[in-house]
């Protein structure tokens, strides 16, 4: 069930208060806007739907501190403000403080229940022997970030590809790569993976902040940090600095677009699942639209030109980031390549046995060479397609982006 438009409007005017009047007011106008678009009596069934959003409300309390199997249902007022409470901690706004972090909130309510749910752990995968999946740590003027390193038990000192795995909102690289089985895809292609971690400092359900001016900046905030992971990597190993890609889920899609777009010179394509074009946001307001389907005018998201090659994968039916996202996000990475150039589309409809439908289009220069392909797969939702569920926020169903990424990173090297 969708929230009407002035329903979205008062949850912006809420947060507007707890930026200046403080978070009782926040609250105060988010249960207004419940009541007005009568969801303050609903109770949701607590059945767990097969596909697992990315968005999914935190954790409840430990059983300490759950009521007694008796206790009272909370009342209609209850779920609203409990809700409301909700909303603004997944804003990234603690109680209380200015914090302008963001944590791409899902407006789609079939999911609440007061109880919450508890978000599947990640099952850690064994590491072959000879493999290692190692600690680091980066720090430069804009920070500290540590990551992960996968490092497959082909290496011999031999020079080979390197991938940037950037995780979703609440994700973390243990997480990201049981979900994504990336790791088991190196051991096959023999190639590196590291895997960045955002910290909760930056953003309280640590998802990448995509939609910050300082974060869609060359040599600046999150993509110096994530760049110069690469780079380190690339000075600790002998990575094939011709084969170094990008690739991320949902606020790490967004990020991965940003830090491909920004450093052309270190990545040689991108790889994007249920993210959003280059700079389609400043600010939370406009994020909240971008991510529903009303994102800025084109001419103020226009990627610099001379981008590299991307895929994207988007579900069709998802209902946290706009599946209108993919399409624009394609369209101005095919249009920065093409440099006013026509490109050639072509497209297929395939399906999954026992899983999904799908629709690629792949676009091309005149010569055949790849600027892009577009995986729109029906009936999924906002969730890594193909993935393990060993990790969090993955749909089974197919086809394998994993592999499908590499494939395409492969094409462009």
């Amino acid at each position: 069930m969708k929230l009407p438009l002035n329903m979205l409007a008062q949850m912006r005017a809420a947060t507007r208060n707890l930026l200046g009047s403080g978070p009782a007011a926040a609250t105060e106008a988010i249960q207004q806007a419940l009541s007005a678009a009568g969801l303050a009596p609903q109770v949701a069934s607590t059945q767990q739907p097969p596909m697992r959003d990315i968005n999914q409300p935190p954790a409840p309390p430990s059983a300490a501190a759950q009521p007694q199997a008796d206790a009272a249902p909370p009342t209609p007022a209850q779920a609203a403000q409990d809700f409301a409470q909700d909303f603004m901690a997944r804003l990234g706004v603690p109680a209380g403080l200015g914090q302008h972090s963001f944590d791409m909130p899902s407006f789609e309510l079939p999911n609440f229940h007061p109880s919450g749910f508890n978000a599947p752990a990640a099952t850690p995968a064994e590491i072959p022997a000879g493999a290692q999946f190692i600690d680091g740590v980066y720090r430069n003027h804009a920070g500290t970030r540590s990551y992960k390193l996968y490092i497959p038990s082909s290496y011999h000192g031999q020079a080979m590809p390197l991938i940037v795995m950037l995780h979703g909102c609440t994700q973390n690289p243990d997480d990201f790569a049981a979900g994504t089985q990336m790791n088991a895809l190196a051991e096959e292609k023999e190639c590196f993976v590291v895997y960045p971690a955002q910290t909760q400092g930056a953003n309280s359900s640590r998802c990448w902040n995509w939609f910050n001016a300082i974060d869609q900046q060359r040599d600046q905030g999150e993509p110096s940090l994530i760049a110069g992971i690469a780079r380190q990597v690339i000075d600790d190993y002998p990575v094939n600095e011709r084969e170094v890609f990008v690739a991320g889920l949902s606020a790490g899609g967004a990020m991965a677009v940003i830090v491909g777009t920004l450093y052309p010179d270190l990545f040689a394509a991108v790889g994007v699942h249920s993210g959003l074009p280059f700079a389609s946001a400043q600010d939370l307001p406009s994020a909240l639209a971008a991510m529903k389907g009303g994102a800025m005018p084109n001419a103020q998201r226009k990627a610099p030109a001379g981008g590299v090659p991307i895929i994207v994968f988007h579900g069709d039916r998802d209902t946290t980031v706009n599946p209108r996202n993919g399409d624009e996000l394609i369209a101005q990475g095919v249009r920065s390549q093409a440099g006013g150039k026509a490109a050639k589309a072509a497209s297929v409809d395939g399906s999954v046995p026992n899983g999904h439908r799908y629709t690629r289009t792949t676009h091309s220069q005149a010569d055949g060479s790849p600027l892009g392909e577009h995986w729109v797969i029906h009936g999924a939702g906002h969730a890594w397609s193909g993935g393990s569920d060993n990790g969090s926020y993955t749909d089974g169903k197919g086809p394998d982006a994993s592999r499908e990424m590499l494939r395409f990173f492969k094409t462009v090297s």
